[in-house]
């Protein structure tokens, strides 16, 4: 009765990860059923002491994966928009989900998916070149400093976006935001002429909708309440991989965002 309990709770999380990984939720159902068909049938694969949700997520990856056809490369122009998302390779989209929609732990993640720490890692970076393949976009960088500001465009060229310019003061983010129309915004806060990007960020919101990721020495400076909230926020000195990262992270969660809007307004 206890496991039953302990498993329930988890489904609500499980039929969001299957949806997103299989593209629709008929799909993704069929599989968390196989999924409770398969704890009840060997209740040992959820450890009555162990984490259940970890266990879960592992015994349906089993089952996602044992089918040849999950695995297979299909071409993204057949499918509508809101199911391109699905068509990228199954291992990166998996390490991505867990780690970014479902918000596991690297530990958590190897132990759902039977890899090291160093192959999920390359494959959330993969997984950020395949999406870039799908929805590639105009990046603006804001960036006073210009070692960090030519490692944030080859941090973005990398995953296949195209970086239309960087500003190092106020006006120029915002003169280049005007032309250009970034369809992500890579910022930092305290800039060259002592002027803000926060404030350069915030004025460009009021003309257009935009995604934004602030990467700063200064995170307190962000914690003002004010617009933009909810934001990405990463603190100087960072990690390449966490930047690329939050970049998949971020076009991954707008395009489901514009996904939904569409379908709303349809």
């Amino acid at each position: 009765m206890q496991l039953a309990q302990s498993v329930r709770g988890h489904l609500p999380a499980l039929r969001r990860y299957a949806r997103a990984l299989t593209g629709s939720q008929e799909s993704g159902d069929a599989y968390v059923a196989a999924t409770l068909e398969a704890v009840v049938k060997q209740p040992t694969l959820v450890s009555a002491d162990g984490d259940t949700r970890v266990d879960m997520f592992r015994t349906f990856t089993r089952i996602w994966n044992s089918v040849p056809l999950n695995a297979e490369a299909r071409d993204a122009a057949t499918f509508p928009p809101e199911r391109r998302l699905a068509q990228i390779s199954a291992l990166p989209r998996q390490a991505f989900l867990l780690t970014s929609l479902e918000m596991f732990g690297e530990e958590s993640a190897t132990r759902i998916l039977d890899v090291d720490v160093t192959t999920l890692r390359a494959l959330i970076d993969q997984f950020g070149r395949e999406l870039a393949d799908q929805i590639a976009t105009d990046v603006l960088i804001i960036e006073d400093e210009a070692l960090i500001s030519l490692d944030l465009e080859s941090l973005a060229e990398s995953l296949g976006h195209r970086v239309v310019g960087v500003a190092r003061t106020r006006n120029d983010a915002l003169k280049l935001a005007a032309q250009k129309r970034p369809g992500l915004i890579l910022a930092d806060i305290q800039l060259a002429d002592g002027s803000s990007g926060l404030d350069a960020v915030n004025e460009m919101l009021h003309r257009f909708e935009v995604p934004v990721i602030f990467i700063t020495a200064y995170p307190e400076r962000f914690l003002t309440g004010e617009r933009p909230e909810p934001a990405f926020l990463i603190a100087k000195p960072y990690q390449p991989a966490a930047v690329s990262a939050l970049i998949s992270q971020v076009l991954f969660f707008e395009q489901n965002a514009s996904n939904k809007k569409r379908r709303a307004t349809a």
